[in-house]
């Protein structure tokens, strides 16, 4: 039996020009579970029979590449099970691979979310679980401390109150240059981010000079960051870079998360061996094979995934 993944690549494969859509629906929007009570079950207070989710898609565009990801690289199951938990990730590709899509999101949300980071109540007979919000919230922050980064600086003003200072971040929010420089400037805000520096101390009246040092991943170099780029503007946006350096190991461009602002509603694209592909649970005809690379003025994220050392 293929697995979804491998059923994706045929796809691509045996494409045909007047259908460049997947066969059935991947990950759709939203899913009903009914719980099956048998005789021994317990009864409880409130009672309810079946969970349907809402406004998943900000954590199903997540799903959708975090699962091209694990398939991409026979290394990264292994590397991720160290920060997601073994039973997570072997859990996460059997349900995929089986098309239990519903089970695969509240695999999602009891695992790695926090109760208080979306809405639930019983309606009738049914457990409603609501993930209406942002997907960095519901999905990157939830990643552990897989993307945890520090970098250090020291004043040398020896009078300076915080002349040694850490910065340690979770996750990685690239913030658009305040002044637009010429050149890449997703890059250029990137380089700002984990390059080491000189600038002046910003302590008042100090005066001295801050030397930043690189910014270094706390747990090494994760298979897949996810870039920050909410608040981008669409024409800052012109070119993405195909592949970023990042504390001394490349990635290369793996897919992005898009924004639509008038319907709130996120989706994804990603490429596979080379053919992008853009994914969007909300429709029919949900995952899409594209003729050229997606733009990226509606942008939430950027992926990359860290390359092969040869």
């Amino acid at each position: 039996m293929k697995t979804l993944f491998e059923e994706i690549k045929a796809s691509i494969k045996n494409n045909y020009n007047q259908d460049r859509s997947f066969w059935r629906p991947v990950l759709p929007w939203g899913g009903v579970f009914t719980i099956k009570a048998g005789r021994k079950a317990v009864s409880c207070t409130p009672l309810y029979v079946e969970i349907r989710l809402k406004n998943t898609c900000t954590i199903d565009g997540f799903l959708m590449l975090l699962y091209v990801i694990l398939n991409e690289n026979e290394n990264f199951p292994r590397e991720l099970s160290l920060h997601l938990g073994r039973e997570f990730v072997d859990c996460f590709l059997y349900l995929m691979d089986t098309y239990s899509f519903t089970t695969v999101k509240l695999l999602w949300i009891w695992d790695k979310m926090e109760k208080q980071q979306y809405k639930s109540e019983v309606h009738k007979a049914s457990l409603i679980i609501d993930l209406f919000g942002n997907e960095h919230d519901n999905f990157t922050k939830n990643l552990e401390n897989l993307m945890s980064t520090i970098q250090e600086s020291y004043c040398s003003n020896w009078r300076c109150p915080t002349r040694v200072q850490e910065d340690q971040q979770r996750t990685i929010n690239i913030n658009p240059p305040q002044e637009i420089p010429h050149g890449n400037l997703i890059r250029l805000a990137v380089d700002e981010l984990f390059c080491s520096r000189i600038e002046l101390c910003a302590e008042l009246g100090c005066g001295g000079l801050r030397e930043f040092s690189q910014r270094v991943f706390c747990h090494g170099a994760p298979p897949f960051v996810v870039l920050n780029m909410q608040h981008w503007k669409s024409e800052d946006l012109a070119y993405v870079p195909y592949y970023l350096d990042l504390s001394d190991h490349k990635y290369l461009l793996e897919g992005a998360t898009l924004f639509n602002k008038e319907e709130h509603h996120y989706s994804a694209a990603f490429q596979i061996d080379g053919h992008w592909m853009h994914y969007d649970g909300l429709r029919n005809v949900n995952l899409i094979l594209l003729n050229k690379p997606p733009e990226f003025l509606l942008l939430s994220s950027l992926v990359y995934i860290r390359a092969t050392e040869k």
